[in-house]
């Protein structure tokens, strides 16, 4: 990697009240903790969209590749042990040109389809209503389907919801029980269209919130099953979008749907996931945090009309967007995934659970071989597979979800970024990246857990931790690291980016913590 930024910016970014060779001072207050930790903020995303679905999720019952019922069985064991707790399908972009009912029935008989949003691909139809569902349920987790608003109608929605969730007695219902499912699934999530403003339709938010009032009317609520509807809400910083739906559609709503990608821009190469320099690895950690003022922006509008924050913000698709790697199919936004892929996961979740006041839900996208990915698969001589530093951080974060979100202040050395990737360092706009983030929170057994990141590439970070009324006997962590931050696992290589036991944090005898974090690290702490 090129090191030719990095020692400009520290020079003169570095905050007057810390530097690196000062302890990092960090106060947990322990007894202050209110909101809980939705464990939904760990949500997955699964579309229609390269190999996510056929080849990721699903290579049906009759292939050569190892499988549970058609459901790939390296995968399927690799996201139990995820605890996921929501899934998302089937897009996206996909959702709004989805018919669900060319994908029930004897798979035989299902018609191919063009997917027309991601590289043209024709799809067998082979993974329907019955082969997600019956996914959610294995995984044991909860799903959250995207209906079709933009070339669908009211009533094909409609019938989908009552296909799925009603119980006797209904048209919909009887084909179900033909179709093999005798009694309905617990459906909870169900966004009213995605990307409205975009894919999905390109209407203004004034005409998609009258299509929603009318959509959201006619998708009931049967036999015990009550339905989460979710408006198709903003893209990053259209405030606009989320004014107009706070004002005309209100309380019609239980979530409301935000999106925002870490990307450098839309419009020609993005950079490459595994190949950048130091400027471009901090301005992406800097990209990834100003997620925080956006979602600050949404809640205070939302808070105008809502200020009992019955309504929830769901960021229903986050993470980076690099460019696809060389030799893959265009349009199937394949990308590896590196160490810095896995600290803009850590230092998101940790904003998400600063706001679980508001935030509800969030879904990284997405879970099998497209864009920020929890795990890669090839279809070659039986089938690999390998787990991303992603889902690592996934992983060892597992604690935090329902966990009682715990406030704590910290004095983090501090670095200026500039705002924009591509201009020179004349430029006068910045932000400002925190090189040490945390969050901590409360488990129902009384545990305290502790994400501590140092995201500096070569400055060791030492922590002093005071645990606000609360005394821990012992303690017990996991690290993520990497000789490099552009370091990635692939199918020859498979751990180059694991978790490791973590032995440098220390209790002592007047209750301080003291840890010392390497350079680019990553450390999950449990105390006890």
């Amino acid at each position: 990697m090129k090191r030719f930024l990095a020692t400009a910016i520290v020079a003169i970014g570095l905050s007057a009240t810390a530097t690196a060779a000062e302890p990092v001072s960090v106060t947990v207050h322990t007894k202050q903790g209110v909101q809980t930790i939705h464990k939904e903020i760990y949500g997955q995303f699964a579309e229609h969209l390269g190999t996510c679905i056929y080849g990721g999720l699903w290579v049906g019952p009759d292939s050569p590749i190892p499988n549970i019922d058609g459901y790939r069985k390296d995968v399927f064991e690799a996201l139990k042990a995820l605890q996921i707790p929501v899934l998302r399908w089937p897009g996206g972009c996909f959702a709004d040109e989805y018919h669900w009912r060319d994908g029930i029935g004897p798979r035989s008989k299902r018609p191919s389809m063009k997917n027309n949003n991601w590289g043209g691909t024709i799809e067998d139809n082979s993974f329907g209503t019955h082969e997600f569902l019956n996914l959610c349920e294995m995984l044991g987790c909860e799903p959250y389907i995207s209906g079709n608003v933009g070339s669908g109608t009211v009533e094909e929605l409609a019938k989908w919801v009552e296909y799925m969730t009603s119980e006797e007695g209904t048209p919909m219902a009887n084909l179900r029980k033909q179709n093999g499912r005798e009694k309905p699934w617990h459906v909870k999530f169900l966004g009213v269209g995605n990307e409205s403003w975009g894919c999905g339709g390109s209407m203004r938010p004034e005409y998609y919130s009258d299509l929603y009032r009318r959509y959201s009317t006619y998708c009931r609520n049967y036999d015990g099953n009550h339905l989460y509807k979710i408006a198709s809400g903003a893209s990053d910083y259209d405030y606009d979008w989320t004014r107009v739906l706070m004002d005309r559609v209100g309380n019609r709503m239980q979530g409301l749907s935000l999106h925002y990608y870490t990307v450098s821009g839309w419009n020609g190469s993005k950079g490459s996931a595994t190949q950048f320099d130091d400027q471009q690895y901090y301005w992406t950690l800097g990209k990834c945090l100003e997620i925080e003022g956006v979602i600050k922006k949404h809640k205070a509008i939302m808070d105008e009309k809502d200020p009992q924050r019955r309504i929830g913000l769901l960021v229903d698709e986050w993470g980076t967007w690099w460019d696809e790697e060389p030799g893959t199919v265009r349009g199937h936004l394949y990308q590896q995934n590196a160490l810095r892929d896995a600290f803009v996961a850590a230092l998101s979740l940790n904003v998400f659970h600063r706001h679980t006041d508001r935030v509800r839900m969030a879904n990284i996208a997405q879970i099998v071989n497209v864009l920020q990915s929890m795990i890669l698969t090839d279809q070659k001589d039986g089938g690999h597979m390998v787990l991303t530093p992603t889902y690592h951080v996934f992983q060892m974060y597992t604690p935090f979800q329902e966990a009682t979100f715990l406030p704590l202040d910290i004095d983090s050395p501090q670095m200026r970024v500039r705002h924009e990737m591509n201009r020179d360092m004349s430029d006068d706009s910045f932000r400002t990246l925190p090189l040490v983030s945390a969050s901590a929170a409360k488990t129902k057994e009384g545990a305290l857990v502790l994400s501590l990141t140092n995201v500096s590439l070569d400055q060791p970070q030492e922590l002093s931790i005071t645990l606000e009324d609360f005394t821990a006997k012992e303690v017990a962590g996991r690290m993520l690291t990497a000789k490099n931050v552009a370091d990635y696992n692939d199918f020859e290589h498979p751990d180059r980016v694991a978790p490791i036991d973590f032995k440098d944090a220390k209790l002592s005898k007047k209750g301080l913590l003291t840890v010392k974090l390497p350079a680019k690290s990553l450390v999950v702490l449990t105390l006890k």
